[in-house]
């Protein structure tokens, strides 16, 4: 498995990100699978509310984009829920379904009851959690998760315990917690959790590798953006070893968000060269079928999924947009199921013009009317303070020609 940072009509990446002296240290696993939450962490979003249906289409959705692992929610929350999650489990598709659960054998029986292949336990082990929500010790915590885990499985489900706020644990606590766990009640995967979104990149490496060697089992990653890292914080986990990354799609999730699903594909894709095997072409369905759901708009400029990701204002170079997009843009449009596009407005220049002017049909336009006409487009630009609009671009070259 060997990054390309070019690969032809795909994508052109920086030729740095292949050297010896940036890879020697990573440790990147063969396969890395997509745990996507947005049916529950999304849905925890301040406002956002998924009825049964929403969470049946997006399940299908995600299943057909090549979503490894759904989280379809957490039984226990209500009968709708329970609902949707058991309704998801019967469409047989191909991504496997988990559900949310607390340290509770009603929940595993839930799970199993939906007909869900794994489930994720939740029990905290972050200071501040303990300290103040639960009034816990760590010996408390791995009373609770003992049972939790063995009686899961016992009933066959795939169990990744799920410690959260890990990264605000004290050490000792944790690793206290992890041994006790190991020794009674091993689970089949760990997850390391950065809750509040605080813990660099490097903080998150040395994490996975202390869980990895704690237990030997696989690690999975679950982070939060607060500080703006969570995709960041997961590839760097990736790059320790973890072998699932949790995300949701469009970056859904409490507060600022969980790492977004797209921008998780596409740089392990591209950047590290794992092999998703995601039909990336399907993402701006999915995008849009879930900003739908969630009634929350996907800001314009968002990585992956913003609607202008490859559109060009400027004149400098527009031509190339359509000819050859890799030498504007570090992934063909394409590739991800877009189109470049070339908008008109205050900086615009006659490159933008006439090749605008090509679109409609009008070829070998004199030099003195492109003029006339990027004055007026600018102006109009200007005082719109945005770009035109295709029928403002036909009427301004009505009145010049």
């Amino acid at each position: 498995m060997t990054a390309q940072y070019h690969k032809q009509d795909e994508w052109w990446v920086s030729p740095f990100n292949v050297k010896p002296e940036v890879t020697s240290t990573f440790n990147l696993p063969k396969k890395v699978e997509i745990h996507d939450a947005t049916l529950r962490d999304g849905e925890q979003t301040p406002g956002v509310v998924f009825s049964p249906e929403d969470k049946i289409a997006m399940a299908e959705m995600m299943s057909d984009v090549g979503i490894d692992r759904i989280e379809a929610g957490m039984p226990a929350v209500s009968p709708d829920d329970y609902r949707a999650i058991k309704e998801i489990c019967k469409l047989g598709l191909k991504s496997k379904i988990f559900t949310f659960a607390r340290a509770m054998q009603a929940d595993m029986d839930a799970a199993v009851d939906c007909g869900a292949h794994g489930v994720i336990i939740e029990v905290p082990i972050g200071y501040p959690k303990l300290k103040w929500q639960f009034n816990w010790t760590w010996e408390d915590v791995f009373k609770k998760s003992r049972d939790a885990i063995n009686y899961a499985k016992q009933r066959g489900l795939y169990t990744v315990f799920f410690p959260y706020d890990t990264t605000r644990a004290r050490e000792e606590d944790l690793v206290n917690l992890l041994n006790a766990v190991m020794n009674e009640s091993p689970p089949d995967s760990v997850g390391v959790v950065d809750t509040m979104g605080c813990a660099l990149p490097e903080a998150i490496k040395y994490m996975v590798r202390l869980v990895q060697n704690l237990t030997k089992l696989p690690v999975e990653i679950h982070t939060h953006n607060d500080f703006g890292l969570g995709v960041a914080t997961e590839l760097a986990a990736v790059e320790a070893g973890a072998t699932v990354v949790h995300s949701c799609v469009n970056g859904l999730g409490e507060r600022t968000g969980n790492a977004a699903m797209e921008e998780l594909v596409l740089a392990l894709e591209v950047l590290y060269g794992i092999p998703m095997n995601y039909n990336m072409k399907k993402f701006p369905e999915l995008f849009a079928l879930v900003s739908k759901m969630a009634n929350i708009p996907i800001a314009q400029n968002k990585p992956v999924g913003g609607s202008r990701n490859f559109t060009r204002e400027s004149g400098i170079g527009v031509d190339l947009v359509i000819k050859e997009p890799l030498a504007m843009f570090g992934t063909h449009p394409a590739l991800t199921g877009r189109t470049g596009d070339i908008v008109l407005g205050k900086k615009s220049g006659k490159r933008s013009v006439t090749f605008s002017l090509e679109q409609l049909g009008i070829n070998d336009t004199p030099d003195d009317k492109v003029t006339e006409i990027l004055n007026r487009v600018k102006a109009l630009g200007i005082k719109k303070k945005t770009i035109i609009t295709d029928a403002e671009f036909r009427q301004i070259v009505k009145e010049v020609l």
